[in-house]
């Protein structure tokens, strides 16, 4: 038998609606939970919106977001066989989704023109 970790994902759109989404995701030790949100994408919702960076450009603090209530980076938080609750940043403007804008406000591009 296969263990499973249950993912619980507090999905927003751009209006603040919230859609709470559960998801069974296959659980191998050592998994981190950014692991089981790509496979979420790959394998059941393409349209799950997360930022990351680390595998690609070496740039990091891309995968913020809440689990089980605590600011966390995905990569480094280790997924488990039990329900965990995923929800983007509550401090800081929803994009889509776990998509949060994370860009100091001069670095933004729709940010004030100089």
């Amino acid at each position: 038998m296969i263990e499973t970790a249950r993912l619980t994902i507090e999905r927003r759109d751009a209006a603040g609606t919230i859609s709470p989404e559960t998801f069974e995701v296959p659980y191998e030790p050592g998994q981190s939970v950014l692991d089981g949100l790509r496979w979420i994408r790959v394998n059941r919702d393409p349209t799950l919106a997360f930022r990351y960076s680390c595998l690609n450009a070496n740039a990091c603090k891309e995968c913020m977001m809440e689990v089980d209530g605590e600011v966390v980076y995905a990569c480094l938080a280790r997924l488990e066989p039990r329900e965990m609750k995923v929800a983007p940043l509550h401090n800081k403007p929803l994009v889509r989704d776990l998509v949060t804008e994370i860009a100091p406000p001069p670095e933004r591009l729709h940010g004030k023109k100089r």
